[in-house]
């Protein structure tokens, strides 16, 4: 029973990454552009945004949340390709568990955006990108990071769960990716207008860029990563139980 439980999102998991590599026009989509908005904002914004350090090293953090954003988006979307298209009645009559099925997604997309990350952060370097982290730093940047992953990823899932149609759940990921613009990711909350400054100030992203930025660049006096680490967990949570009763009522 136990290895039936393990080995049906390892099979799910395989499924997803293999999904992914046979999508290359999406998987390159989501690998390039975030690269693409960094070198804009670098070199085209960047001389003209003071954040006391330099731009390429104030705005990594930022962009590595954006991944997150645009990496969850093709969660959704492949989510609900699955709920439309019928796979999901094949798999129920295979005994699959619906939180394989899931699982598989999520850490195809997790998969997907470290790769994504990976690819931002030897960008970054070789622009000028010059952190202060110690071993341990990076490993707590990291480990957050990939906490955000994970939640975003199994929120996004409940959001193609809940979508009728591939097309509607990538757009209502539109939310999900916007929310990196109204935070500290690209320019500090302070320069903003005074009425957006509180929800830009305390909302999730802000939370968790700020951690990843005072972890990389070892600032002093940085802020706990307990709120992002509480906001992830959180998010996580809540989107799994969603996705569990959606899941449900979907398959009814």
């Amino acid at each position: 029973m136990t290895e039936l439980v393990l080995r049906q999102p390892v099979t799910m998991i395989g499924r997803s990454l293999r999904m992914s590599r046979r999508n290359v026009d999406s998987l390159l989509t989501s690998l390039m552009l975030p690269v693409m908005l960094m070198l804009l904002f670098v070199y085209l914004f960047g001389g003209a945004i003071q954040t006391g350090t330099k731009y390429v090293t104030y705005v990594v953090p930022g962009v590595l949340l954006l991944c997150a954003g645009f990496g969850a988006s093709m969660t959704a979307v492949s989510v609900s390709h699955d709920m439309a298209e019928g796979i999901i009645d094949r798999f129920r009559s295979m005994d699959i568990r619906g939180t394989a099925v899931i699982a598989g997604h999520v850490v195809a997309s997790v998969a997907r955006n470290l790769v994504s990350t990976g690819l931002v952060l030897g960008i970054a370097f070789a622009i000028g990108f010059r952190p202060h982290a110690s071993v341990g730093e990076w490993l707590g940047a990291l480990s957050v990071l990939v906490l955000f992953l994970l939640a975003i990823s199994w929120f996004s899932a409940a959001i193609g769960l809940v979508a009728r149609s591939p097309e509607a759940a990538g757009g209502f990921t539109f939310f999900v990716s916007f929310l990196p613009y109204p935070s500290s990711a690209f320019v500090p909350v302070a320069t903003m207008p005074g009425w957006i400054q509180g929800f830009a100030r305390h909302q999730p992203v802000t939370v968790v860029v700020e951690t990843l930025r005072g972890l990389l660049l070892d600032i002093p006096n940085r802020p706990s990563a307990q709120p992002a680490i509480l906001w992830c967990l959180g998010i996580l949570l809540a989107s799994m139980g969603l996705s569990a009763v959606l899941f449900r009522l979907r398959t009814k």
